[in-house]
């Protein structure tokens, strides 16, 4: 079986290793960034399975990053689930309209937070 591959952009440090540590006990490999310039720089050169995508980061907020990779054909399959501390609805409909594939606000449940990972990666 290969390892998918899931880039994890925030930028707060303990919740990347929080999620990081959840998604290695489940077998998979995890990319890190920590900003939204570093975030499409990785999503471009590694072209990860899926990818958990905070809103507001340094250099390009997540809703760029988001919209930069849905509208490129060659990065458009790749899903993106935002994880963001904005949970009016407004928000959510920018999200969406960018081309997230799920906006999840966060504290969000980790459980949760598997289940919708393994649906978009097919297991």
């Amino acid at each position: 079986m290969s390892h998918k591959r899931i880039l994890v952009v925030d930028d707060e440090v303990d919740l990347v290793e929080t999620i990081r540590f959840s998604l290695e006990l489940e077998g998979f490999e995890i990319l890190v960034a920590y900003n939204g310039e570093e975030a499409l720089n990785q999503a471009r050169k590694e072209k990860p399975d899926l990818i958990l995508l905070d809103l507001m980061l340094p250099k390009l907020d997540g809703y760029k990053v988001c919209r930069l990779l849905k509208f490129d054909e060659r990065y458009k399959h790749i899903p993106i689930l935002m994880l963001t501390a904005k949970s009016q609805d407004k928000d959510k409909t920018i999200g969406l309209e960018t081309g997230a594939n799920e906006y999840i606000t966060k504290p969000f449940d980790m459980d949760d937070l598997m289940k919708k990972v393994k649906h978009y990666l097919g297991q």
